[in-house]
């Protein structure tokens, strides 16, 4: 499942970020990198961005960029 797809309240553990070299360098500065938990905080009026809480702090990030952060949903296992 992709990060854009957790319901606000809902986390899980990013396991791959595909994307460019540039957009994978820059999530990683900002701490989005395989097993690192996340979690949804809550969306704008318009849908778009999402905040989400990693590593103690509030991120924001647009849908098309939340939609290449592969998850694995806390609680579900496969």
């Amino acid at each position: 499942m992709t990060l854009n797809e957790l319901h606000i309240g809902e986390s899980g553990t990013v396991t791959a970020v595909v994307t460019e070299d540039a957009m994978k360098r820059r999530l990683a500065a900002m701490g989005v990198a395989p097993g690192v938990s996340i979690r949804l905080l809550r969306t704008a009026p318009s849908g778009d961005p999402l905040e989400y809480r990693i590593m103690g702090y509030n991120l924001a990030l647009r849908k098309r960029d939340a939609e290449k952060i592969i998850i694995e949903k806390d609680g579900v296992k496969k």
